[in-house]
């Protein structure tokens, strides 16, 4: 039976939900704002109103500022976005327990039951169901597979329904650019623009083998999409996805000129990685990090670990090597690190190790250190006990300043 895929996807949706809050706003040129005073001043949202004008999710104040003059920003509030998210599921779930979030104001639905007319038929109830009960718009999109279903969701806002049928997929979806499709960022665009391959269609058309050596085993994986042959399921209400990594990020309040600030930086990260690991039984094989520098150039590096890790001190001394030896020659802004090639740790995984690599032993002492300052922590308050480090510049240390995007993340894609 060919399935029927819905992805709802909520418009404009964080200064959707500050114009409830406020609305003065309706209807105004309205941009939630991160704090300038944290280097967080970029847009996360917008309005309609603000959109007209050019404003993009993305730019900075004053670019912004530029495109609309008479631009409202505004402050985030994420425990507002994430009650209108779980509000919004409620409604989901009365149609299907194949419910999948993706991100706070998206979610994918099966809703398949073998008739034709139910994708529109539920999506135009869902639109005016939300609309009517929480106040912001959604716009929706129906097709047979995940991909299409988010790529129609995209193709026509605010508040529509766009059905790409089975049968005609190739006419509605090939003409449109590469970077439409799901997973094509701007570095695998331009790889792609490079090689004469510009739409959707000239993507379909290549070569799997072509396209799995220019971009590796992605490459075979955009293939099947623009094929329609994406036949990833929609996960049940519940149901627990497997995590692939575990990272996060900061944009520091200041640049990183010494060594010292970039040891801070990094082992603050650090620490928050590892103490998810360790909460969720992972260890690591593989240490990921990502450098912006105050010109806004980025690049990404990483490592296989000679023993598999969870503690901040092994993932810190493999990142600051990496760091160090790819150092850029303008002062770091952005620091991001990934704990990637997770497995659970079993019992005793390390301790059969010890006794035949000094290294691993060490590994060990330090996992029974930091899992004993987690129990600490976890008693007593966070931050009860803390690397010295960490109080050389506790501005840098601080991941989680006032009004500023969460950025810690589990990837599960």
């Amino acid at each position: 039976m060919e399935r029927t895929i819905l992805h709802c996807d909520m418009n404009h949706f964080y200064a959707a939900v500050e114009c409830l809050y406020e609305p003065k706003l309706q209807g105004k040129p309205v941009a939630v704002l991160g704090n300038p005073e944290l280097r967080h001043g970029i847009v996360l949202a917008k309005s309609d109103a603000a959109k007209r004008c050019g404003v993009k999710t993305g730019d900075t104040m004053w670019m912004a500022r530029q495109k609309c003059p008479e631009i409202l920003f505004v402050p985030p509030h994420f425990e507002r976005y994430l009650e209108y998210s779980k509000l919004a599921q409620e409604i989901y779930y009365t149609y299907t327990d194949r419910v999948e979030p993706f991100g706070l104001d998206e979610c994918w639905l099966d809703v398949t039951d073998g008739h034709p007319d139910t994708g529109r038929r539920i999506a135009d109830t869902l639109r005016r169901r939300i609309f009517e009960e929480l106040g912001v718009t959604v716009s929706v999109g129906v097709s047979f597979n995940k991909i299409f279903a988010k790529l129609g969701s995209d193709l026509k806002k605010p508040d529509a329904t766009t059905c790409i049928p089975a049968d005609s997929f190739r006419d509605i979806i090939w003409p449109l650019a590469a970077k439409e499709l799901l997973f094509v960022g701007p570095a695998t665009n331009r790889k792609l623009a490079r090689n004469g391959i510009f739409t959707i269609g000239e993507l379909a058309c290549a070569q799997p083998v072509f396209l799995r050596n220019l971009l590796g085993k992605p490459g075979e994986t955009l293939w099947q999409f623009a094929n329609g042959l994406d036949r990833a399921p929609v996960a049940r209400y519940g149901e627990s996805q497997p995590i692939k990594s575990i990272g996060n990020s900061t944009t520091t309040p200041r640049d990183l000129l010494t060594e010292t600030d970039r040891k801070v930086t990094l082992y603050a990260l650090c620490e928050s990685v590892a103490g998810r690991l360790r909460a969720q039984g992972f260890c690591c094989r593989t240490v990921q990090i990502g450098v912006r520098d105050n010109q806004l150039n980025t690049f990404e590096r990483q490592t296989r670990l000679e023993f598999p890790a969870r503690s901040a001190k092994a993932l810190f001394e493999a990142a600051f090597e990496l760091l160090e030896s790819s150092l850029p020659s303008r002062p770091i802004r952005t620091l991001h690190l990934r704990a990637c090639d997770l497995f659970l740790q079993s019992g005793g995984q390390l301790s059969c190790l010890s006794s035949l690599f000094f290294e691993a032993a060490q590994i060990e002492k330090w996992e029974r250190i930091e899992e004993t300052v987690d129990t600490l922590c976890n008693r007593f308050g966070a931050g009860t006990v803390r690397r010295g480090i960490l109080l050389c510049d506790p501005a840098l240390s601080d991941l989680s300043g006032p009004g500023t995007l969460p950025h810690a993340y589990c990837d599960v894609r």
